[in-house]
């Protein structure tokens, strides 16, 4: 199930080493010297907070990857923001959606 997490290694200057994290746990973190060090941390931290949330009867978070997506949201913009982007789809010869699908992707 941990292999499923979604796990980021990035440089913080403040401590002067590397930081592992997992998004669907936003309150762990682990500190290391290297890159490897800071991923195999923090995975054998969110083994460990599993295996305590499971044994509380606690409920797991879902990991992202195995979510389902519908690939619909709404995103309210200014007014101006909405005219531009729909003159530049215009202009483009596409829908505003997508137009703003392409925009995001980038």
């Amino acid at each position: 199930m941990i292999d499923h997490y979604t796990y980021r290694v990035t440089w913080s200057a403040e401590d002067d080493e590397y930081v592992g994290l997992c998004l669907e746990f936003p309150s762990l973190s682990w500190l290391a010297q290297t890159p490897d060090e800071a991923f195999s941390g923090i995975r054998q931290l969110v083994q460990e907070v599993v295996v305590d949330m499971r044994s509380n009867g606690e409920e797991l978070p879902a990991p992202l990857a195995d979510r389902a997506y519908s690939g619909r949201f709404l995103v309210r913009v200014p007014p101006e923001t909405h005219r531009r982007l729909v003159v530049r789809a215009a202009e483009n010869g596409v829908s505003l959606n997508r137009l703003v699908s392409a925009l995001l992707a980038e």
